[in-house]
């Protein structure tokens, strides 16, 4: 059985950075699987810079929805994998699927595949209910998703770390 680490907090406040130096303790090769799209060029700024950071070390695969069919499909391949990030996975999702059950029932279908791997996986998740109440409809949906889901892969997950302020706070 692998280890399950999950890593989250605010925006900006060091959880890809811990999360890698997390995967790297963990041996060569990595794989860094990217959730993101490239949709313009501050998106595509701030993934340069995450690639050049991590260097050549990673191997990157980029998938926006089988979050599970990746970490099945290339278990025991890598020292670890680091999934960054789960948001833009679910925001991924409930563009597509536009239904929090559906949202949800993928998020616990992944959860369920962690149980059964191999190679240790590092899921860096945004903590984005922690502000005000958004004003409009499916922004509210998203932030319930995200914590709903959040609280299933923290379920799932054998150590939990919040980062505030570029500090980790172990939480399980």
């Amino acid at each position: 059985m692998s280890k399950i680490i999950l890593v989250t907090g605010g925006a900006r406040s060091g959880k890809s950075r811990y999360a890698e130096e997390l995967a790297v303790s963990h041996g060569e090769p990595l794989l860094y699987v990217a959730t993101a799209a490239c949709g313009d060029k501050e998106m595509h700024e701030r993934i340069s810079r995450h690639q050049e950071r991590r260097g050549a070390a990673w191997q990157t695969i980029e998938e926006p929805m089988d979050l599970a069919g990746v970490l099945l499909g290339h278990d025991g391949w890598f020292g670890a994998t680091l999934v960054d990030c789960v948001t833009l996975w679910l925001t991924n999702l409930l563009l597509e699927k536009e239904d929090k059950d559906a949202v949800l029932d993928e998020v616990s279908r992944t959860a369920k595949a962690l149980a059964n791997l191999k190679s240790p996986v590092i899921l860096v998740t945004n903590e984005v209910g922690m502000g005000i109440v958004p004003d409009n409809h499916l922004a509210r949906v998203f932030r319930d998703i995200a914590g709903e889901a959040n609280e299933i892969l923290a379920k799932a997950a054998d150590e939990v770390y919040v980062i505030f302020s570029g500090l980790p706070l172990k939480l399980k």
